[in-house]
């Protein structure tokens, strides 16, 4: 099985709006950091390119291909691991934090 949690050339990541994680390279901006991107064909927002998750339209952060180092899928959920906390079975609503408006 391949290890999912290594980074991989850029060259290699899925151009289909998958988000994914990757390594910016350090600039004068600033150090290197991760962030969570995926690809965008170009629309009424802006050309194609890797755009963070933060984005927004009228408010892009697009990644020229030289500025990406490389790319990690996301890690999976173990979902055999989740748990729910139980619901509360309080009597007096005066216990719980906050006044309830």
């Amino acid at each position: 099985m391949e290890e999912l949690s290594r980074w991989r050339q850029m060259r290699t990541a899925p151009r289909d709006g998958s988000r994914i994680l990757v390594t910016i390279r350090p600039s004068e901006q600033g150090p290197g950091a991760v962030d969570l991107v995926s690809w965008s064909k170009g629309d009424q927002y802006g050309p194609e390119a890797w755009r963070s998750s933060d984005s927004a339209p009228g408010r892009i952060i697009a990644y020229a291909e030289p500025e990406l180092k490389c790319w990690m899928p996301l890690p999976a959920a173990n979902t055999d691991q989740l748990t729910l906390p139980s619901a509360w079975e309080g009597e007096d609503e005066t216990e719980l934090d906050g006044s309830g408006i």
